[in-house]
């Protein structure tokens, strides 16, 4: 039954072009032609990239942060409370005010003390700076040599400078065997993404990034059984130049280095748009919807290779928007203040809690707190830059 369904599957009609079959990649003469089951040494590599990324984390990412200055902010731990703790974790995060209440009295405590628990609670599970710093250091390291790696394999071939020419003789196109080790390494990191994404920072952009890592797995699987490397090869370079920026940005971030982090934030953008918004859909999607077949008919390889890209150019539109949102900002107000799609740590010390923690007096009034002078020095609260990170592709 196995061999029926993998036999019907691997049709030539299916993922050649007409009057092309698979028989015409077979090695011979010396030349040899990409094959699906190489691509199985991803996954022995994949986890060897997990092994090593923690081991850098640790022996690396975590000295530089603090050689950097990245400090975490202190947080003062919650007091054990059984029903409290109990509804955090089975009914959510954020109980509505009338839900709040009912708790409130459940555990003798007043409105303001329960809403304090559940500050705190939540900041409790909010991954630090030190292991955004760690993570964002590890991706920086990969997308720069995996970028500068790419960029020499490909430097000298015609496809790259005249993507057009990536269907010259297609698919009789004889595997580089650089090219097959870059190519190998690039899908080997985004399975390495997906075994680690459950322990990473989840970010509000979670569902879009497992869609990202599954179409670029996806495609990068197809394009090397169907020996689109070409094409497929201009893609990854592609979102390569501007991943390692954006994760120098957050490092530079989390270090409080707002000059340099906003200089890069720059760079950054105009890269990202640039490639994603201008390069991409007319050098990437304008020759594999039309060059592609400019000798053949379509086939059903042509269109599913060519619904991934437009899947993936529909991530490339809604990251810009929230990269839009942050450039309106940094241009409001001169400085980049959070990440759109990060869950922002909430201040201990809101005024519901400030009321709760004065010391009453004997009539039953609040104290009001005592006024700092205009011309002393700020609290050490007040002199803390926020915390945050930059957007993630």
């Amino acid at each position: 039954m196995w061999s029926s369904l993998n036999k019907w599957l691997w049709q030539d009609r299916f993922w050649l072009p007409p009057n092309s079959t698979w028989a015409e990649l077979e090695d011979r003469d010396g030349l040899v032609y990409a094959h699906p089951q190489d691509m199985l040494a991803a996954l022995p590599l994949a986890l060897a990239l997990v092994a090593m990324r923690f081991t850098f984390e640790r022996l690396i990412g975590l000295p530089l942060s603090r050689w950097l200055g990245v400090r975490d902010q202190a947080r003062r731990l919650v007091k054990p409370n059984v029903t409290l703790e109990k509804h955090f974790l089975t009914e959510g995060w954020r109980p509505a005010e009338p839900q709040m209440a009912v708790l409130a009295t459940q555990c003798g405590l007043t409105l303001q003390q329960t809403q304090c628990w559940f500050r705190r609670r939540r900041n409790q599970d909010r991954p630090c700076l030190t292991k955004k710093f760690c993570e964002a250091s590890w991706r920086f390291v990969f997308y720069l040599c995996s970028f500068f790696g790419g960029l020499s394999v490909l430097y000298h071939e015609s496809w790259l400078w005249r993507p057009a020419k990536c269907w010259d003789n297609y698919p009789k196109q004889p595997l580089q065997s650089a090219l097959y080790c870059w190519y190998l390494l690039e899908l080997s990191f985004y399975i390495s993404l997906l075994i680690t994404l459950p322990f990473d920072i989840r970010r509000k952009d979670f569902k879009e990034q497992v869609a990202h890592h599954l179409v670029t797995i996806t495609l990068i699987v197809f394009s090397y059984s169907a020996n689109l490397l070409r094409i497929g090869s201009l893609v990854l370079l592609l979102h390569d130049s501007a991943d390692y920026l954006l994760e120098a940005c957050k490092m530079f971030n989390y270090a409080y280095q707002r000059r340099v982090c906003n200089f890069l934030f720059i760079i950054f953008s105009l890269v990202f748009f640039y490639t994603r918004l201008v390069l991409f859909p007319t050098q990437i999607l304008y020759t594999t919807y039309y060059d592609s077949i400019a000798n053949s008919g379509p086939f059903f390889g042509y269109y599913f290779f060519n619904s991934l890209l437009v899947m993936l150019q529909l991530l490339h539109v809604f990251w810009s928007c929230l990269i839009l949102r942050m450039i309106y900002s940094f241009t409001k107000k001169g400085q980049m203040e959070k990440d759109v799609r990060s869950d922002v740590e909430e201040s201990d010390s809101s005024e519901g809690e400030e009321a709760q923690e004065r010391p009453q007096l004997k009539n039953g009034a609040a104290q009001e707190p005592r006024m700092a002078p205009t011309d002393g020095p700020r609290s050490r609260a007040a002199g803390q830059p926020a915390s945050g990170h930059m957007l993630a592709t």
